[in-house]
């Protein structure tokens, strides 16, 4: 199944069922947010379903992606792994710092009362921020109990979505060195407007992981394309690793973390500081910038025939002044 939120005038907007083309929606009328969907999944699946099946053949009317809102516009938990090695292995050489476990997966909480959407201006403070995108897959999931084991992890797994996880590079490091996280550097996600089931990827979904190609585009000109299947830990170790003390309430979307490859000279990246960890690497110096107001990032990924999955994200970054 295929699901967006439409605005209606509320925090949390109108779910709708999405054909699998994308071309189709209709208002859901088991249930009339995610958040409702994500809390007692077992009780709607069936009705959904076949609301499904009937927007497939034509009901309901024209879907717009570029008017949905983020999935969940609001969530009670945003989780953001880091589990990309080569991406760890990039940021920790070009910035001295020791490399991360591997044992374990790294993890931090982030904003979770605000998602953006995929195709709303990112209204930001200051270019001297180091304006970065990070483009990741991610995962929602119904409630987790503490102690939930990862074997029994991915059946919570509810619904997959696409992220641009933004970051703010220069305030980073500052917020890193006092030890207690990441307030200011980490600004809110933006989510591509359609969440899917699992069952929609086929075989792409496998080990709790999404072997697709994330494409990435700046300013028009390719960036990246690599693959999500390569992550140290799959989300079922992610949900694993976050319920070991606490349980998880349903609707917690967890994130992958910054898409990468060990080919990354041929695939290229997913965020601009890896590219310029590579450029600092190989000659000493990072020449690449980080993004200008006026800048544009495109992320998508698509069935491997093309078929329409998360949708798009496109947006620009802005001044918070010209909002």
């Amino acid at each position: 199944m295929k699901f967006a939120t439409l605005p209606n005038g509320t925090p949390d907007g109108r779910l709708h069922v999405i054909s699998r083309d994308h071309s189709r929606a209709a208002p859901a009328q088991a249930v009339k947010t995610l958040q409702a969907l994500m809390e007692e999944w077992d009780r709607f699946e069936a009705d959904l379903q076949a609301e499904y099946e009937a927007v497939n053949e034509g009901g309901g009317e024209d879907f717009e992606a570029k008017g949905a809102l983020a999935p969940l516009p609001r969530a009670w938990q945003w989780l953001d792994g880091s589990t990309f090695a080569t991406h760890a292995e990039l940021m920790a050489t070009a910035f001295g710092m020791d490399p991360a476990p591997r044992d374990r997966p790294l993890m931090y909480q982030g904003v979770s009362d605000c998602f953006w959407s995929g195709t709303e201006d990112i209204t930001l403070p200051s270019e001297d921020d180091g304006i970065d995108f990070e483009g990741e897959f991610g995962v929602i999931c119904d409630h987790v109990p503490m102690g939930t084991s990862s074997g029994a992890a991915a059946a919570h797994i509810r619904l997959l979505v696409q992220i641009n996880d933004w970051s703010l590079r220069t305030i980073a490091p500052v917020e890193m060195k006092l030890g207690f996280g990441w307030v200011q550097a980490k600004p809110s996600c933006s989510v591509a407007p359609v969440a899917v089931t699992p069952d929609e990827l086929g075989g792409d979904w496998r080990d709790a992981r999404i072997d697709l190609t994330l494409d990435i585009a700046w300013n028009g000109k390719q960036f990246g394309a690599a693959n999500g299947y390569d992550m140290g830990f799959g989300f079922d170790e992610l949900i694993s690793h976050a319920a070991l003390t606490r349980p998880l309430v349903a609707g917690t979307i967890i994130g992958s973390g910054t898409v990468s490859n060990a080919n990354y000279k041929e695939v290229g990246s997913s965020c601009i500081s890896e590219v310029r960890a590579v450029e600092f690497i190989e000659t000493g110096e990072m020449k690449t910038p980080f993004m200008s107001f006026g800048d544009r990032v495109r992320m998508e990924a698509t069935g491997r025939d093309g078929t329409p999955l998360f949708g798009v994200i496109d947006q620009k970054v802005v001044p918070v002044s010209s909002r």
